[in-house]
């Protein structure tokens, strides 16, 4: 038979737990964190008795060392411009210094906001992301194998190498699919 908590219990429980992640979330962000990732998920949440869906923001911090932090979290009805801005400058209010490159995905509201509120940071598309969103426009069928064809660009060393691959691939790809009708797109 499984214990009994009383609702008390659980009430307590809950009350220790939002003071903890409360304290957690507004902490000082005392040391750099030069690379800063940026990214939102939707996910069901209960406001004011309503269960709705919300985005959820997330920051993680990467120092230095290469350690990854959790910086912040934070709940917003939609993913725009100005909740991406609040959360980014509720950052920086906490102390987020030094961050010289951030990656996220290529949502606008939140690339405009990065350009307002971390001026001095290089932007970088998510790697992730942009492989999803590449596969928008190839058929289904062939998925994994311009998947690894993608993810084989990623692994070049230098610009020359990567434009001569591109090379390459558009060739084998335009003859691909010239023998259905179409034709790569080369304006990469």
């Amino acid at each position: 038979m499984r214990p009994f908590l009383s609702a008390s219990t659980v009430s307590q429980a809950t009350a220790r737990l939002d003071e903890a992640l409360k304290a957690f979330f507004e902490r000082r962000l005392a040391e750099p964190y030069p690379y800063l990732i940026l990214d939102a998920r939707y996910e069901r949440a209960r406001e004011a008795g309503v269960i709705a869906s919300q985005a959820v923001l997330v920051a993680i911090g990467v120092d230095w060392e290469g350690r990854r932090q959790v910086l912040g979290v934070e709940l917003a009805n939609r993913e725009s411009h100005s909740s991406w801005r609040a959360f980014v400058t509720g950052l920086k209010q906490r102390g987020l210094a030094g961050v010289e490159f951030v990656v996220s995905d290529d949502h606008p509201g939140l690339r405009a906001a990065i350009r307002e509120v971390l001026p001095e940071a290089v932007w970088q598309r998510c790697y992730v992301h942009f492989l999803r969103n590449a596969l928008d426009y190839v058929p289904r069928k062939v998925d994994d194998d311009c998947l690894m064809e993608l993810r084989w660009f990623y692994d070049r060393r230098d610009l020359a190498e990567v434009k001569r691959d591109l090379a390459q691939w558009i060739s084998t790809a335009n003859a691909r699919t010239s023998r259905r009708g179409g034709t790569a797109n080369t304006a990469a």
